[in-house]
């Protein structure tokens, strides 16, 4: 098995992306789930919002994420993330894992992000870590303090508090092409990803694989009693040697983040260059 490099695409904004999951047993990086991917809800009655108020509302659902200050979660191929933004204090945290001890390769990050300054904790582990070049310098236990220059513009390491949202909801909503009402705070409908390909739930290459099938992928929605988007999913079709699969975006406790916590100092020690050539 060839070990690959995690790109800036690995976590696709610092997160998940259906075409990066730790290598299977077969080592075809498939996720799991492969069913044909389909809209839940039923159709609204007469007298539900129509097609363009339906829009409407998810897009002004994700005006409370640009005050950046929420809890998020993401799910998809393997992968899972969590943490908050507080954009008061300028700082975020984010804690991702792709894979599982059972995987051949398995990685877990816990980022901190505190303007101007950020630190991440790696854990590589499975069958294949030892192979990985340098692995006894990244698996070490602390934080490592990184340089601010070698990750400008990385997608896995880096924090934009100019795009606060690590996931890019706002992007996948603008790119709605049909959407319904299918109950209470509920929505239903198909996007077109490949207008959205900055987004961080997302992963560039997957949609240039997809090829006319990004233009109508399905998804629902959900908001909070104040209208604000608390869940996003969209089920990506196969693509290539991708597996169907299901990409879940939450978001919580709006208002009520906090700051994120520096590691004390003896925790902390510089990031080695083998840690930067794992993700360049």
């Amino acid at each position: 098995m060839k070990i690959r490099r995690f790109s800036a695409a690995a976590f696709a904004a610092a997160l998940l992306i259906p075409g990066l999951t730790a290598c299977d047993g077969t080592g075809t990086g498939e996720a799991g789930a492969s069913a044909s991917p389909t809209v839940s809800g039923s159709i609204a009655p007469s007298g539900t919002p129509t097609t363009g108020d339906a829009k409407q509302a998810l897009l002004d659902s994700t005006n409370a994420i640009r005050e950046g200050n929420f809890r998020f979660t993401m799910a998809g191929a393997g992968s899972t993330a969590e943490g908050q933004v507080h954009e008061p204090s300028q700082s975020a945290e984010m804690r991702m894992t792709i894979g599982d001890p059972s995987s051949d390769l398995m990685m877990k990050l816990d980022l901190i992000h505190f303007k101007p300054d950020s630190w991440v904790k790696l854990e590589l582990g499975g069958k294949a870590a030892s192979s990985i070049p340098g692995v006894q310098k990244l698996n070490l236990g602390k934080y490592q303090h990184l340089d601010q220059t070698r990750i400008k513009g990385n997608r896995a390491l880096g924090f934009d508090f100019d795009q606060l949202d690590p996931a890019g909801s706002a992007v996948l909503t603008q790119g709605i092409t049909e959407v319904r009402q299918s109950g209470d705070g509920s929505y239903a409908g198909t996007v077109d990803i490949s207008k959205a390909a900055q987004a961080g739930s997302l992963d560039p290459a997957v949609i240039t694989a997809l090829g006319a099938q990004a233009k109508t992928v399905p998804f629902t929605a959900k908001v909070d009693p104040q209208g604000r988007l608390s869940e996003l999913v969209l089920q990506v079709p196969a693509a290539g040697q991708t597996a169907a699969q299901e990409i879940k975006i939450t978001y919580s406790d709006y208002g009520n983040a906090t700051a994120a916590q520096k590691p004390p100092a003896d925790q902390v020690v510089e990031a080695p260059p083998e840690f930067y050539n794992l993700f360049n």
